[in-house]
C-alpha cells in the first residue's frame, strides 16, 4: 500500500529534481507533532504531547517540546528547546548508553517543489555530563561518488543519499563500541568513532530473506529510488533498532525485521509472508527487548499487503516464530515493569502480566492532588523504575506509583502550562486548538474558595455553542509554578449537539459565584 501509492507521485518528482532522489516521504503520524510549541514551566516537561520516554533509575528523558531531562525522578526538569545546539529543531529519537545521552534532531518545512511538507534531518547531539554540555554531529549523508559498496565478494550499486530532505533518524542503538542509526531515506548506518564517520549497512532487498558476504549478489542498495536504482526497497528503510546482550542485532524496517548475530554483517529477514508463524505487518515501527523473559517485542503496522495488520508481536526464539497480540490496534512503543509488559497505543496503555495472554487497561487516570483527569486514550511510550510507571501521552506525561495490584495506586499528571499570576486570570492551552488531536484545557482560579462554577463557549458572534460545566462546586485547586491555586476544565471542540465546531475564533466565559466573570479566546483549527 505505502510503496504502490506513494511511489507514483514521488518517483515523478525525482525525475524532475535530482535533489529529492531519496524518495517517498514517510507517513509517520507520531512525528507530525514533535515540534509543537507550548508554554514552559520548570516543574514539568515542556510540551504536553509526549512522544518518547526513557527511564534509567532517577533519570527520566522525554520528547515533547524538544528534549526534557529530569535527574531527580521527575521533581524538576530541564528543557533544551531553544538552547544550543538544539535551537528550535524537533527531536525525533532519544537514547541512553552508559551515561551518555543521545538525541536525533530534524525540522519540518513546506517545500514549494513537491508542494508538501518535508522533514529534513539536522543530525545528532550527545552529552556525557547529563546535558551540561553537548556535542553536535551533522546529519550523515553521502557524496555523489558513493555509488558502490563493497559487501564481501560483491561490489553492489548504491543510491547516494546526498541531501537531508526525508532523511531523519528514527532510532538509535548501541552494539559494543558502535552507534547505530535507523533512517528513512538514508537507510541504516553505523559509526565506531562517536559519529565522526558513518558506514552504510547492507540489508536484504525486498525479494531476499537472507544475505551473507560470501553469497554472490546483484542488487542495488536503495531505500528509495534514484538515478542509479529505479526501484526502492521497503526493507532498507530503517525505523527501529534493538540490541541484545551486545551479540544480537534486530533492525525494524518498512519491510520486516532483520536479525544479525555477527555484528551486522549477515542478515536474516522475517516478514509477514516468509514464515509459518509470522509478524502481523511488515512496517516495524518499534522494537524493544524484555530482559526478564528474554522476549523481543515488535510493533507492526500495515505496509502494503491486504492481509497485514496493525498489532504487536513477540518472539522468544530469536524470530523463528512469532506470537501476535492486540490485532487492529495501532500500537507504538513498550515499557517493562519486572515481568509485566506495557504496550502503548491509540486505545490506551495495555498491560499484561502473563506474556500477552490477557491485557488490562487503567480504569481511569486522575491526578491525586489536582483531581484532574487525563483527557486522552493515546499513549506513545512507557517506562518503569521499581513500583513507578511513566506513561507518555498526547495530553501530558503521567507518573503512576503502584501501591496495590495491577493499575492500583496514585497518579500524577505533568502538564506544561504557565502559572496563574492572579485569581482573576485565566487562559486556555494548547491554543490554537486542534479538536481531534486532544482537548483544550481551560485554566482559572476560584481564589481557593468553594464556589459554583459555570463555563460556556461562544462563537465569534457571541452565539451560544456549548456549556462545559454548570454550577459545579470548585475550590482548593492546585499550585503549578506559582502561588495561585488553579482549577482546570476541558473542551473537546464539540458543540451542544456533539458535533465538532468549524474553524474560527471562539470565546469562553467562566462564572465563579459572585466574582466577576472571566473571559478568554480560543482559536480552533483542523
Amino acid at each position: 500500500m505505502i510503496k504502490n501509492l506513494l511511489k507514483i507521485f514521488f518517483f515523478s518528482v525525482f525525475l524532475l529534481v535530482n535533489i529529492y532522489s531519496q524518495g517517498r516521504p514517510y507517513t509517520y503520524n507520531v512525528d507530525n507533532s514533535r515540534v509543537l510549541k507550548k508554554t514552559l514551566s520548570d516543574d514539568t516537561p515542556a510540551g504536553n504531547n509526549v512522544q518518547e520516554i526513557i527511564v534509567v533509575g532517577d533519570t527520566i528523558l522525554t520528547i515533547s517540546k524538544g528534549l526534557n531531562i529530569s535527574t531527580d525522578n521527575g521533581v524538576t526538569w530541564t528543557n533544551f528547546y531553544g538552547k544550543e545546539p538544539f535551537g528550535t529543531d524537533g527531536v525525533y529519537s532519544i537514547a541512553y548508553n552508559n551515561g551518555v545521552i543521545w538525541a536525533s534532531t530534524g525540522d519540518r518545512y513546506f517545500d514549494d517543489v513537491v508542494q508538501s511538507k518535508i522533514d529534513k534531518g539536522t543530525g545528532l547531539k550527545y552529552s556525557t555530563d547529563m546535558g551540561k554540555s553537548w556535542n553536535s554531529i551533522p546529519q550523515p549523508v553521502d557524496t555523489q561518488s558513493d555509488s558502490v559498496i563493497v559487501y564481501g565478494i560483491n561490489n553492489l550499486k548504491a543510491v547516494p543519499i546526498t541531501v537531508v530532505q526525508n532523511n531523519v533518524i528514527f532510532d538509535i542503538g548501541f552494539l559494543k563500541n558502535e552507534v547505530w542509526i535507523a533512517t528513512f531515506a538514508g537507510g541504516v548506518r553505523k559509526s565506531s568513532d562517536m559519529g565522526q564517520t558513518w558506514q552504510r549497512v547492507v540489508l536484504p532487498p525486498d525479494y531476499l530473506d537472507h544475505i551473507a558476504p560470501t553469497d554472490t549478489l546483484n542488487f542495488c542498495i536503495s531505500p528509495v529510488p534514484g538515478k542509479i536504482c529505479s526501484e526502492g526497497n521497503l526493507n532498507m528503510e530503517g525505523f527501529s533498532i534493538a540490541v541484545i546482550n551486545d551479540t544480537t542485532l534486530y533492525i525494524g524496517t518498512a519491510g520486516g525485521i532483520n536479525r544479525s548475530t555477527d555484528g551486522g554483517v549477515s542478515w536474516t529477514k522475517f516478514n509477514h509472508t516468509n514464515q509459518q508463524n509470522p509478524i502481523a505487518g511488515n512496517w516495524v515501527t518499534y522494537l524493544d527487548y524484555q530482559k526478564s523473559s528474554g522476549t523481543l517485542w515488535a510493533s507492526s503496522w500495515r505496509a502494503e499487503g491486504s492481509t497485514e495488520k496493525y498489532a504487536i508481536n513477540s518472539t522468544t526464539d530469536g524470530g523463528k516464530t512469532w506470537s501476535v497480540f492486540l490485532p487492529n490496534h495501532t500500537c507504538y512503543n513498550f515499557g517493562f515493569k519486572g515481568s509485566d509488559i506495557i504496550a502503548t497505543s491509540d486505545d490506551g496503555a495495555f498491560r499484561s502480566n502473563n506474556a500477552g495472554a490477557s491485557w488490562i487497561l487503567p480504569t481511569s487516570i486522575v491526578d491525586k492532588e489536582s483531581k484532574t483527569s487525563l483527557q486522552t486514550n493515546v499513549f506513545y511510550d512507557a517506562g518503569a523504575n521499581g513500583n513507578t510507571i511513566w506513561l507518555a501521552s498526547e495530553a501530558g506525561l503521567v507518573r503512576f506509583d503502584e501501591t496495590g495490584t495491577t493499575w492500583q495506586g496514585d497518579w500524577k499528571i505533568y502538564r506544561a502550562s504557565k502559572a496563574l499570576v492572579s485569581n482573576n486570570e485565566s487562559y486556555a492551552y494548547p491554543n490554537p486548538f486542534i479538536p481531534r488531536q486532544q482537548p483544550i484545557t481551560i485554566k482559572y482560579s476560584t481564589g481557593g474558595k468553594n464556589v459554583p462554577v459555570t463555563i460556556r463557549i461562544f462563537d465569534f458572534g457571541m452565539n451560544y455553542v456549548r456549556t462545559i460545566i454548570q454550577n459545579v462546586t470548585k475550590g482548593g485547586g492546585s499550585v503549578s509554578g506559582g502561588n495561585v491555586l488553579s482549577e482546570s476544565d476541558f473542551w473537546d471542540g464539540k458543540d451542544q449537539n456533539g458535533k465538532y465546531v468549524s474553524n474560527g475564533v471562539y470565546f469562553y466565559r467562566i462564572d465563579r459565584g459572585s466574582e466577576e466573570p472571566l473571559f478568554g479566546k480560543i482559536l480552533v483549527i483542523q
